[in-house]
């Protein structure tokens, strides 16, 4: 590797190929959880001050699970929607509202509303010994979920603690931030690929309120849940899955295809444990069940590398083919420790090092956490050989190139023996001193006749192989084409020849 490949990183070595960068969170899926019926003692102390007695919850949850059901119908009936009963198994529900959406409209309002089976969590009341000791435990079974789309998509349990899963992406979000600022852009899915101000527009992915967010999600919840008036207490809000996508725009997919083509390729096979660990500002887990791994995976949108340690992961992947994108992925925001206040059991606080909070105020710092992660992927990705270059030489002089009048001039084949006889005549020494004309070449290929050579000279020279002397009849081999052709020439000879030798 060279220092001059060691001293720049990706984005000052295709400076000229790239048209701009934008970080962003991607992702973000909030849970929200009615404080005072959110656990087994907020339920005791509900039921107690409401004279239920323990194992008659029912007369307090099945109220509340029909006011649910019917306003989630009353709320369908105003938005023109009917509501949609789905029982059969691995239904995706994405991939259902994205069809609605398509035919609907991306205009705000509600989308859809569909009750179908899941995995929630319910309140179930059990005895313990010796005393009979009534308490709730929480059990996880199949119970029916209304899963309400509002402006942001939000499933909704009809069963306590009635909980809310909000999902967002932020770059929708910063669209419409953009549209109201006037900013004029285009997306292809949820990336950007022409923005008229990308300044403002990460200026805008920065400011990231999130006490606007926080009220904002209080209004869905209003308009979620009709009984919310009873619990004053309302829904605290916590981050269940957040991503944050460094976005780095190429000018055109060509300039991005072999860039991306080389540094997928050898991310995958020289990405280690250790350094999965270091991107994501981690140790390496001592628990011996913590996967620390890497994938290549091949979509149909194209191909995606991915590093994951226990609950974060990082991937890289190309989006519509003009977006090289790095993202980092927090399943768990606790995975990521900063320095904050702790406050202790026996009232005391301290600063200390300790995992991040749940809580949606922790986005700011998180965010942080993420970028910094996307950095040191993109760093690492800096220092590995780029030979993409080399690969874009070699198609250069295998492809079909046209010139000015649209003349189509084939590339050359080393498997044949007249385009191998005229690359050999080329790398002849004695065309270093005094250039390459119609005449030596015709000495070398005495049964080439002078038209005949006339046109190799054009096809070489469009090949990028040879380049003519102002105002002469002579050509020189370019650096490039003497490299590859030597290259080339080595690989035939000392490999692909040999191999072919040997009897099988």
């Amino acid at each position: 590797m060279s220092e001059a490949h060691c001293s720049t990183g990706l984005l000052e070595r295709y400076a000229t190929q790239i048209e701009a960068t934008l970080g962003c969170f991607d992702r973000v899926v909030i849970t929200g959880t009615l404080v005072e019926v959110a656990h087994a003692g907020a339920i005791n102390a509900r039921l107690a001050h409401e004279g239920i007695k323990c194992f008659d919850i029912k007369e307090f949850a099945e109220p509340l699970r029909r006011q649910m059901c019917d306003h989630a119908g009353v709320l369908a009936q105003q938005a023109g929607l009917q509501v949609e009963f789905i029982r059969r198994k691995n239904f995706r529900k994405d991939e259902r509202i994205a069809a609605i959406l398509q035919q609907r409209g991306w205009h705000p309002g509600q989308s859809a509303c569909v009750q179908c089976d899941g995995e929630l969590h319910d309140f179930r009341a059990v005895a313990r010994a010796p005393h009979w000791t009534h308490w709730h435990a929480c059990h996880q079974r199949q119970v029916p979920a209304l899963l309400l789309l509002l402006p942001a998509c939000a499933p909704r349990q009809t069963w306590l603690p009635c909980r809310l899963q909000i999902y967002f992406n932020a770059h929708n979000a910063l669209a419409l931030q953009l549209q109201q600022a006037g900013i004029g852009y285009r997306m292809a899915d949820n990336a950007f690929v022409q923005c008229d101000d990308w300044a403002r527009a990460q200026a805008l992915a920065d400011d990231f309120d999130i006490q606007a967010l926080h009220r904002d999600l209080d209004k869905l919840a209003a308009q979620c849940v009709p009984f919310l008036q009873r619990f004053p207490a309302g829904y605290h809000w916590s981050l269940m899955q957040v991503e944050h996508a460094f976005d780095i725009l190429w000018k055109s997919k060509e300039a991005l295809a072999p860039v991306y083509a080389e540094i997928s390729r050898q991310a995958i096979h020289t990405v280690k444990a250790p350094d999965v660990a270091k991107f994501l500002g981690r140790p390496l887990p001592k628990n011996p069940d913590t996967q620390v791994c890497s994938d290549f995976h091949t979509r149909v949108e194209g191909t995606r590398v991915k590093h994951f340690m226990g609950a974060a992961s990082l991937k890289l992947y190309d989006k519509h083919g003009q977006v090289l994108r790095i993202e980092c992925t927090a399943n768990d925001v606790t995975f990521f420790k900063h320095h904050r206040k702790v406050e202790h059991q026996d009232g005391t606080s301290t600063y200390q090092v300790a995992p991040l909070k749940k809580s949606i105020y922790s986005l700011g710092d998180l965010r942080g956490l993420l970028a910094a992660a996307n950095a040191r992927y993109l760093q690492f990705l800096s220092e590995l050989e780029d030979r993409s270059e080399g690969a874009r030489r070699l198609d250069k002089i295998t492809t079909p190139v046209t010139d000015g009048n649209k003349h189509r001039s084939r590339g050359f084949n080393l498997f044949c023996e007249h385009d191998l006889q005229a690359l050999l005549a080329v790398l002849h020494g004695e065309h270093n001193l005094s250039g390459m004309t119609n005449k030596l070449l015709r000495k070398l290929l005495p049964a080439w006749k002078s038209g005949r050579i006339s046109r190799l000279l054009k096809r070489l020279r469009l090949h990028g192989v040879v380049k003519k002397i102002g105002k002469t009849y002579k050509y020189y081999a370019t650096e490039t084409g003497r490299r590859l052709l030597i290259a080339l020439l080595k690989v035939r000879e000392h490999l692909i020849i040999p191999s072919l030798a040997h009897p099988s």
